[in-house]
């Protein structure tokens, strides 16, 4: 009873956490995301998490016969997903009894069968490939015939493709160090030394630059761009300073534009403004991004070899009310929010729709919202003193307000600079478990990967794959037709399908 009791009461309390959830989940909703309240999001589903393992335990420990349990549970239980079709069947065939067990007869007949499938993952299989070459002499000459030594994916390495592409996705992709992959390595059996997973990264990186160069010229040629960055804490002489990885985005997906996506990553020791500057080079048109004061000098109207227009992004203007909102519940910050989130549902039925229609739907219904919004932040500002909150909040939109409403006059600008964010959250992510970068190299390493990795996620094909394909073709592919190897031109019979 003791056990049923306990069970009984974890249910309760995982019904609380399941309320507690939902209201976070709701209150991000009316108010939006900010990397606060998914922190705040994350805490309560590992709570719950824990409390649904906790359970688990419980009820089996109840379940085994015993003087003091009860096998009873008042829990719903989960709801069973069929398994995935794709996934190849193995038939594992129990004996059938030879008698009948109530008459003994021998005489039966087959009525069918039941099937029970089990989901099951078979652990990875190490193999030494032997590349043989036979060698031949002529019988009239002695000439002495072989075919060719075969292409390595890199210089003097012994690691075959599939394996190079898990250690460079693990890393960058899942966030997995080296030195972890290597213990992990060794219990299977393999020993690989750290330096030499080291090196590999270094190779594989130098055999896949001219992709990276090829992905960085798409995402220049681009009309528009989302532009983001994050601190990477870099080792230097013993302790560490602050470097930055940026990431640039090319999606043209949201006004339909028939051109693939892209993120370029590039890092940088400090946070310059000519960081940015020197990586655009000739691209101009429209940028999205934070307001940045080093990002002033890109938005000179005599920039050569042309200007850069800033748009604005209007996610970060609603976080600075929202957050006031939140936390000190100011009135003003609240009516903010609420009017922002008029102007974003109205935005969500332009998405995909051409540069001209996504124009003419804003003129339509937004642009009226925007400046009856502009008007009442004027009016509430002149009655806010200059050290107010919610002053500041609204100065940074009435500053910039021009920025704020380029998007009503041109159709392929986007109310946000969520693409640049989604593409940075990876390396805060993987920031967790790597810590810091090793160097200023390993800075530039990491960017590398980085955008080979996420434009493969971008144009939802597996990374891993493509890479493992990639670096089996690329040592005796012609350098000209390079083009051809790019995830967006990529072709393999049936690849693998993952989102984004």
């Amino acid at each position: 009873m003791i056990l049923a009791e306990r069970a009984a009461r974890l249910v309760s309390e995982i019904a609380v956490e399941r309320l507690k959830l939902e209201v976070a989940r709701l209150r991000r909703e009316r108010f939006g995301a900010s990397s606060e309240r998914s922190t705040r999001i994350d805490q309560l589903e590992l709570t719950l998490e824990d409390l649904e393992e906790t359970l688990a335990e419980t009820e089996a420990q109840a379940a085994e016969p015993g003087p003091h349990t009860t096998p009873t549970s008042s829990r719903r239980k989960p709801a069973r997903r069929p398994l995935p079709e794709h996934l190849p069947r193995e038939r594992i065939l129990h004996p059938s009894p030879t008698t009948c067990a109530c008459c003994g007869g021998a005489r039966l007949r087959p009525l069918g069968e039941d099937v029970t499938e089990t989901l099951e993952r078979i652990p990875a299989r190490w193999v030494v490939i032997q590349h043989v070459r036979e060698r031949f002499s002529c019988a009239d000459c002695e000439t002495i015939a072989q075919a060719p030594a075969p292409f390595h994916p890199i210089p003097r390495g012994r690691a075959g493709p599939n394996l190079l592409a898990e250690v460079m996705m693990a890393k960058f992709g899942l966030h997995l160090p080296l030195h972890r992959q290597s213990q992990r390595f060794a219990h299977e059996g393999v020993p690989i030394d750290v330096s030499t997973l080291a090196g590999w990264v270094g190779a594989v990186t130098t055999a896949l630059s001219p992709l990276v160069s090829r992905i960085e010229a798409h995402v220049r040629e681009a009309e528009r761009l989302h532009l983001d960055d994050t601190p990477v804490p870099v080792l230097a002489k013993g302790k560490t300073r602050m470097g930055r990885l940026w990431t640039v985005v090319r999606d043209d997906r949201p006004f339909g534009g028939p051109e693939p996506p892209a993120a370029a990553y590039f890092y940088s020791p400090d946070r310059y403004d000519a960081d940015a500057e020197t990586w655009l080079g000739d691209f101009h048109g429209i940028l999205q991004a934070d307001a940045f004061s080093g990002f002033v000098r890109l938005y000179d109207p005599g920039r050569k070899p042309g200007p850069i227009h800033e748009a604005a992004c209007w996610a970060h203007a609603r976080r600075k009310f929202f957050e006031l909102a939140d936390l000190k519940k100011a009135p003003i910050a609240i009516e903010a929010v609420t009017r922002i989130d008029a102007i974003f549902a109205i935005e969500r039925a332009a998405n995909g729709l051409a540069p001209d229609e996504r124009r003419a739907h804003r003129r339509a219904r937004s642009a009226a919202l925007v400046a009856d919004l502009e008007t009442w932040l004027r009016e509430n500002r002149a009655r806010l003193s200059a050290k107010a909150p919610t002053a500041a909040a609204i100065d940074y939109m009435l500053k910039r307000w021009t920025a704020f409403t380029r998007f009503l006059d041109d159709g392929r600008i986007c109310l946000s600079n969520n693409a640049a964010e989604r593409s940075i959250r990876p390396i805060a992510v993987g920031r967790r478990n790597w810590t810091f970068a090793g160097s200023d190299a390993g800075g530039h390493r990491t960017a590398a990967l980085y955008t080979l990795i996420e434009t493969a996620k971008l144009n939802r094909i597996d990374p891993q794959a493509w890479l493992a394909d990639v670096l089996a073709r690329l040592p005796d592919h012609p350098a000209r037709r390079v083009d051809e190897l790019l995830p967006w031109n990529w072709t393999q019979p049936q690849p693998r399908q993952i989102a984004a």
